[in-house]
């Protein structure tokens, strides 16, 4: 007898039943189709960037841009059944290509999207988020996306169902170059190929955007050439049908309608080339694509970037929605003198003047180094400096084997892959007595925009039970190079002295604070009495410190951000001087963060005191313009700390 799963109905909404607002059409067979005109979902897609620019969120342009012509058609062939999704699984694994399936959508009329509805994008109020999440739009998005490679691997096990059940479906995943140097990833492409084989997998396309660019510019310059890994394809069994003019409408149809028969009977991989940032010059020609969106806040270059796309012939709907985007809201009020920075800046500076005074310190980089902040230290020492791609659990592993030679090496990354990614590396690295550095930034709510994908809310109990490994969260780029100076050196003579080194796990925000947190001796497992009060203690690190340091409470506030070798001393001191109640503020969960650690600490020591925590509370994020409202949602922010107690 054989199995059945159990039934479940799905959330994704019906195709629209009315003809695409802006259309192409092409012969399809003995039949014309109606695609979504890429001028108008390449419009649409500015324009929706520009608003999400203007709510002060940063936004993709060049790689949803590459990807246009053969979405438009995926869809205009899935959408030709009202259920569509009984016939297919599309899973987008190009999180940074997710808003250009919303623009798309919005020109087909899909799930009521409209042009004004996209001007929401990545705001907290929208279900647009900045990469595609189930949670929040289930009638859009089957798998979640974000972290590149991770939906791969889901396609897969909805192809291995969908055969189990005995389900007529294909299913669609599309995925970047980039991605595809993810380890996950190439997990999967051997799978999908080998259970083809065995006839244990439904038919599965997967389509490649091809473009030899990542963030930090061309992959086989920065990292190295991908052509043999796609070459590899046809030998692990993949049926290959490859695009040389992934913009090319009528290559793409052909291509896909190929893919859907001879997907029958192998894997089949549409290996697109594509131009990351088309047909913008400048993006084009950009060495990152265009990663970003060029258009700053309220710029009028909007316009000129519309007519570029459309040839000179921008329709007045785009026109008059691009004016509207250039209305500035009322200044705003002066803002503070005081010197603000992002953290990260002092990793770098640290790491520079370490080498220079002969430690032998390495980075070791996976694409984002322009990000984490390490970026000035490729530049001064390039030939000391390793960008291994996309691929944040070899990024670890080889970092240790440096680390077993006798180099220092540092590892960066957004904080969400290498927690996750990383964790299993990292793990290994203690256990082989293989101490090194990383820097994690974009920790907690800090990357807002991204959405839950790149929200590393766990990123605190991810590693802190790692044997050997010490746990820092940042306050300020001057903490930040003082403890990271102290851990280059730390690791240094204890290896010198035959010593057993630990490694120094440092996460830091994304956005901009102030520069000092006033006039401190920083030391790694040490603590600073940053405000003095007598009503209560608030314990806290990281961007949500500045938090506790804006309450008009008479709060005492520590900084401890040695979180799990923390300073006991000082805080059970500074909590008597308190009236033993304590505060405890962090955007992570509460299970397993700085809070619960440190309240455990102080229990065993015997410490009777009044607390609140107050931290996530076992939910996901989403996007939205700032942390700020973020934090006020999930009531981590300063008017939270007024009310603690």
């Amino acid at each position: 007898m054989s199995i059945k799963p159990l039934s479940i109905k799905s959330k994704l909404k019906p195709a629209p039943t009315s003809e695409p607002k802006y259309f192409v059409e092409l012969k399809d067979g003995d039949k014309t189709l109606k695609l979504a005109d890429p001028k108008a979902t390449r419009s649409s897609l500015a324009l929706m960037n520009l608003a999400a620019a203007n709510g002060g969120a940063a936004c993709h342009w060049g790689g949803p841009s590459a990807l246009v012509e053969i979405m438009s058609v995926v869809h205009a062939k899935m959408f030709q059944s009202s259920q569509w999704f009984d016939d297919f699984n599309f899973v987008n694994d190009i999180g940074h290509a997710e808003n250009g399936i919303y623009a798309l959508r919005s020109i087909l009329g899909y799930d009521d999207l409209s042009l004004d509805s996209l001007l929401g994008f990545r705001s907290i109020n929208s279900k647009l988020t900045g990469h595609g999440e189930s949670h929040l739009n289930p009638e859009g998005v089957l798998l979640s996306n974000g972290p590149l490679g991770s939906s791969v691997g889901q396609a897969q096990g909805l192809a291995m169902a969908d055969k189990l059940a005995k389900n007529d479906r294909v299913t669609i995943c599309s995925i970047s170059d980039g991605a595809s140097m993810e380890g996950e990833s190439k997990e999967a492409f051997a799978a999908i190929a080998g259970l083809g084989k065995k006839n244990k997998i439904n038919p599965f396309i997967m389509i490649l955007s091809d473009n030899n660019t990542k963030l930090s510019g061309r992959i086989d310059e920065d990292s190295f050439s991908m052509d043999a890994s796609f070459n590899s394809f046809e030998t692990l069994g993949w049926n290959v049908i490859k695009v040389d003019d992934g913009h090319d409408l009528k290559s793409c149809l052909d291509a896909f309608n190929r893919a859907l028969d001879e997907s029958k009977k192998t894997p089949t991989l549409i290996w697109l080339k594509t131009i990351k940032g088309y047909p913008v010059k400048s993006t084009m020609d950009s060495k990152s694509g265009g990663h970003g969106f060029p258009i700053k806040a309220y710029s009028e270059d909007i316009i000129s970037f519309l007519n570029e796309i459309n040839e000179g012939k921008t329709n007045d709907e785009f026109l008059s929605v691009a004016k509207s985007l250039l209305q500035k809201p009322k200044a705003q009020s002066a803002s503070s003198s005081v010197k603000k920075e992002k953290m990260q800046a002092g990793f770098a500076k640290a790491a520079i003047e370490m080498r220079k005074n002969d430690y032998p310190v390495v980075s070791v980089s996976s694409d984002l180094q322009g990000s984490t902040g390490m970026a000035p230290f490729h530049s001064e020492y390039p030939e000391d400096s390793f960008d291994i791609g996309i691929a944040e659990s070899n990024m670890v592993s080889c970092a240790a084997g440096m680390s077993k030679a006798g180099f220092i090496p540092i590892v960066d990354t957004f904080a969400a892959f290498g927690i996750t990614k990383g964790n299993l590396p990292h793990v290994m690295s203690a256990l082989s007595e293989c101490p090194l550095i990383a820097v994690y930034s974009h920790a907690g709510f800090q990357d807002a925009a991204d959405g839950a994908s790149h929200q590393s809310t766990t990123y605190i109990s991810a590693l802190s039970s790692i044997p050997n490994t010490n746990v820092v969260v940042v306050s300020s780029s001057e903490e930040a190079y003082e403890l990271m100076k102290e851990a280059i050196a730390d690791i240094k003579t204890k290896r010198e002295n035959d010593q057993k080194a630990s490694s120094y796990i440092f996460f830091v925000g994304r956005e901009n604070f102030s520069a000092s947190l006033g006039d401190f001796k920083y030391k790694l497992g040490s603590s600073q009495l940053v405000k003095k009060g007598s009503d209560a203690l608030v314990v806290s690190c990281g961007p949500s410190l500045h938090q506790a340091l804006a309450t008009d409470k008479n709060y005492s506030v520590i900084n401890n951000s040695s979180v799990n070798f923390c300073d006991l001393k000082l805080i059970k001191e500074e909590l008597k001087n308190c009236n033993n109640k304590l505060i405890t503020v962090e955007d992570h969960q509460i299970v397993g963060g700085m809070g619960a650690q440190l309240i455990h600490r102080l229990k065993l020591d015997g410490v009777e005191f009044e607390c609140k925590s107050l931290g996530v509370n076992g939910e996901f994020g989403q996007s939205a313009y700032s942390a700020n409202e973020l934090y006020s949602k999930h009531n981590i922010d300063t008017q939270a700390i007024n009310k603690a107690f």
